[in-house]
């Protein structure tokens, strides 16, 4: 089969494309071939649309945003096809995770909720390809988390013999998977980690006033000096101290999070913004680094590898290597696939089970009540 597997993540940089070429039809025989791999980056115009309706969405907003969302990734899909010489009509499927807008996980004897937009059919009526979606809410509905979504395919691909891996993903939210050695009839154990690139980039563009995105290669956290005494406020969040299956987005660690501290602590020159960057990139290591000896180490860990917008920030990755040594930490390459695509191929992953019949969420992970075929399928052109 092709299927074409498309990711927009917390960090809102844009659809992330992957042509994916599965074989086999059981979870045994499976084997999956990365065709071809793209980034569609959101402009800024798309990029705040998507931040106005995280922030404040009228019924209005998220409806258009939802019909928006469908087109940018038709389109993706039609260039990643596109450039890898594939017709339209050659694909199976599309699996497509969508926009998170709103996830609230389940807490205090009370459900949870997640809410993805980019609406399937438009995707469908665009392309002509069937397309599976909307892979978070039948874990949620189970009673699960509905995060993270991955570790079924983190198993399936990248467990390797005699070694236990951590896989830390680190988009606008970082999440970790443990994936046992081949073979083991260990669990995989995966969860949130908590803020990954989100709280960085919040204030970057509140200290550039939106003249910049993101710190490119983390230099501007190499510059500033870390507010020890605001980090350890910061670590004290309960978010960090719960024990696992846990999830959690921007709906905790985003822009409203940075709005509140640059309010109390009234940044003034770039020192200031330097230091609170700073501190905010050692807060995101050192959350994953204590999570790793909280939860995941006792386990046992031989090496970690690194993939998401976060491993290309030098200063994030160096600091998580010191706070782990002496347990390698690896970049994405060790995987075998672009880790650039690594969640967009996982995506093509969990339609492919879909399509097969095949429960892909990991109930160790999300805690819902039992396995569950995850996704919706829209059909494609008539046919098909």
């Amino acid at each position: 089969m092709l299927i074409v597997g498309l990711m927009s993540g917390t960090s809102l940089d844009g659809v992330d494309a992957a042509l994916v070429r599965i074989e086999g039809t059981t979870e045994a025989d499976v084997r999956a071939e990365t065709v071809h791999a793209l980034t569609l980056p959101y402009t800024d115009a798309r990029r705040g649309a998507i931040h106005r309706a995280i922030l404040a969405g009228t019924a209005d907003a998220l409806c258009g945003l939802h019909a928006d969302l469908g087109e940018w990734m038709a389109e993706a899909v039609v260039r990643v096809c596109a450039e890898a010489d594939i017709d339209l009509d050659s694909v199976d499927a599309v699996g497509s995770h969508g926009q998170t807008v709103w996830h609230r996980p389940p807490a205090e004897g009370a459900r949870g909720a997640t809410l993805q937009l980019g609406d399937p059919a438009t995707i469908a009526e665009r392309t002509g390809i069937p397309v599976v979606a909307d892979f978070r809410s039948r874990d949620v509905a189970a009673g699960g988390q509905g995060a993270p979504l991955v570790p079924w395919v983190d198993r399936l691909l990248f467990s390797v013999p005699e070694r236990a891996r951590a896989l830390q993903n680190i988009g606008g939210i970082g999440n970790v998977t443990r994936v046992p050695p081949r073979g083991s009839a260990e669990p995989v154990f995966a969860f949130d980690t908590g803020p990954g690139n989100a709280l960085i980039d919040g204030a970057v563009e509140l200290a550039s006033a939106g003249k910049l995105t993101f710190d490119r290669d983390g230099k501007l956290a190499a510059r500033g000096k870390v507010d020890e005494v605001l980090l350890a406020d910061l670590l004290r969040h309960p978010y960090f101290a719960a024990e696992p299956p846990k999830s959690t987005g921007r709906e905790e660690f985003g822009q409203p999070f940075v709005a509140r501290l640059a309010e109390a602590m009234q940044p003034e020159g770039d020192r200031d913004w330097l230091e609170l960057i700073a501190t905010l990139t050692e807060l995101t290591a050192r959350t994953i680094a204590d999570a790793y000896q909280r939860w995941i180490i006792p386990l046992g860990l031989d090496e970690v590898v690194v993939t998401g917008g976060g491993a290309r920030n030098p200063t994030l990755v160096a600091r998580i290597a010191e706070l782990l040594a002496p347990i390698p930490v690896l970049g994405g390459e060790a995987l075998g696939v672009d880790p650039e695509a690594k969640e967009a191929v996982a995506f093509a992953l969990l339609a492919w089970a879909h399509l097969h019949g095949v429960p892909a969420n990991v109930p160790s992970a999300t805690g819902a009540a039992g396995p569950r075929v995850l996704g919706s399928l829209t059909p494609g052109r008539a046919g098909r």
